[in-house]
């Protein structure tokens, strides 16, 4: 039951910005009264750091790069004349050529216009444009249809590919790299080609790139006649993209009002830029990350939206804090091993599943309700003066009364319905909520070691396969004697598991044994 206390506290600590309408309550996370006069050094410094962030400053040293995507919602804070104009023109160019594409302008050969888009990416090249284009689907009404591949699994970009079986010939594909060498992507690419081939179709006639000007991708499409080319900026990483070409060609193709998206993020980010904490949700939000986890991770964040527009939105924030966050030196050098782990679904789905052992079991995190005060499409009564949007609304509130109950922290985002300004506005929000905890606990949030680590491992695994199979001939040979004639003997248990992959796709013939060592493999 509410106590006049949780009254007086919820009124003090929630934050409301009617020019965005979105309010952000904190009252349920247990902070002690001096908390935020305790902090201010910390914050005051965070906010320092981000606006020479946004004049242009070197914030990931490791890779020597500025960190601009606070300047695609606002290209008249870019440092430079040329990356204002850069800005302004990608923009440009994407929403000419969305309209050209849904006007007819620019077709396929075999068909009377483009009516389906298949976009090729991974990480932050496929989980931003997925949660905006799964978040403003208007089934019916959108412009185009759009489809993702985002791995190199070959069975999922078959199902796909299944979907557009027979619309082949109207489907425009774009193939997102930044570089052009990430194998994912690479290979998405390549398995797509192939369809197309088959079809009967030029693929060169029905793809676009969005990469980095000279790049392999920007090359083997300008060499190729690719339909179009679209700009990624070396100062934007892949999980902050969504506001960039990345994002915004696959939206504007949709039919999502793109512009709204823009000035939603650049509104969040005028809000956000102030130093009077109470009144800045993003400060807020890294603020309460810092007293749940004991600013080392020890929380983990579960993000629980109840609306079925945003459930992608766990998975989109799952790499935006994960990736920024998860890191194991801080900026001098020690070993910290720092992070906030991510989780979640959508309610109130999510009750009637893990939402259990959140409100009985181990407390190890803490919730970031996502609220929509709009129901939408809410005009059924399913009981007397009840509707379907007014029981999604109980469930909400009543479970976040429930966690706190049992001394389960949480936090509310209310936002007032879901439509492209929101989903910009949300976006900002924790992209600076992000930076902000950054400095709070001193790690570098815009670099990704690990994930460059994780790349050069699977490419030494590959070359370790190419070995293996060189290796082999017509006479069984166990994993232990294919490694060590190729001199990999202390990788003996990664031959084996290379080698198992390779006899499962029949690919190489295998000769079962009693146990790993007795198995052995020879070519077909």
């Amino acid at each position: 039951m509410d106590s006049p206390a949780l009254w007086d506290r919820f009124q003090k600590h929630l934050c409301s910005v009617p020019s965005l309408d979105l309010t952000l309550d904190v009252s349920r996370m247990n902070f002690a009264d001096d908390y935020f006069a305790a902090m201010a050094p910390r914050i005051d410094a965070a906010y320092r750091e981000m606006a020479e962030l946004e004049k242009g400053a070197v914030a990931n040293a490791d890779e020597n790069r500025m960190v601009g995507h606070y300047w695609l919602r606002n290209p008249q804070l870019a440092p430079s004349p040329e990356i204002t104009d850069e800005i302004e023109a990608s923009v440009a160019q994407i929403e000419a050529f969305a309209a050209d594409v849904h006007a007819g302008k620019i077709k396929p050969p075999a068909a009377e216009r483009f009516t389906q888009v298949l976009s090729i990416g991974i990480g932050g090249s496929a989980l931003g444009p997925m949660f905006a284009a799964d978040a403003l689907t208007r089934v019916g009404e959108d412009k185009m249809q759009i489809s993702f591949v985002d791995n190199t699994d070959p069975d999922g970009i078959a199902r796909t590919l299944a979907k557009l079986e027979g619309r082949l010939d109207e489907t425009l594909c774009i193939v997102i790299t930044k570089s052009g060498g990430t194998p994912d992507t690479r290979n998405g690419m390549m398995v797509v080609r192939r369809a197309f081939e088959a079809a009967g179709l030029d693929f060169s006639k029905h793809v676009v790139a969005v990469t980095m000007a000279g790049s392999h991708m920007d090359q083997l499409a300008s060499e190729e006649g690719w339909l179009e080319r679209f700009p990624m900026f070396d100062w934007v990483g892949g999980r902050t993209s969504e506001l960039s070409a990345v994002g915004l060609l696959p939206a504007a193709l949709q039919g999502v009002d793109i512009e709204s998206m823009l000035s939603g993020a650049a509104a969040c980010d005028e809000v956000t830029r102030s130093t009077q904490t109470a009144e800045n949700p993003s400060a807020l939000l890294a603020l309460m990350w810092y007293h749940a986890t004991g600013g080392k991770g020890l929380k983990d964040m579960v993000v629980l939206p109840y609306k079925d527009r945003l459930l992608l939105l766990s998975r989109y924030l799952q790499q935006l804090v994960m990736e920024s966050l998860g890191k194991r030196l801080d900026r001098d050098g020690h070993r910290v091993d720092q992070g906030i782990a991510v989780y979640g679904n959508k309610g109130s789905t999510d009750q009637h599943a893990y939402v259990q052992q959140l409100r009985d079991g181990v407390n190890n995190f803490f919730v970031t309700f996502i609220h929509v005060l709009v129901a939408g499409h809410d005009s059924v009564e399913v009981e007397p003066g009840v509707t379907a949007g007014d029981y999604l609304n109980g469930f909400q509130i009543g479970t976040r009364a429930a966690l706190f109950g049992n001394d389960r922290e949480s936090m509310t985002v209310t936002v007032r319905t879901v439509d492209a300004r929101t989903i910009g506005v949300l976006i900002a929000l924790f992209e600076r909520a992000v930076g902000l905890y950054g400095t709070l606990v001193n790690i570098n949030a815009y670099n990704q070691p690990g994930v460059e680590a994780g790349k050069k491992a699977a490419a030494d695994v590959l070359e370790l396969q190419n070995g293996l199979c060189r290796a082999l001939t017509d006479a069984p040979q166990s994993a232990r004697a294919l490694a060590t004639a190729i001199d990999a003997a202390d990788q003996v248990e990664t031959a084996y598991l290379l080698l198992e992959h390779l006899a499962a796709n029949d690919r190489i013939a295998q000769l079962v044994g009693d146990t790993p060592s007795e198995t052995t493999y020879s070519l077909k």
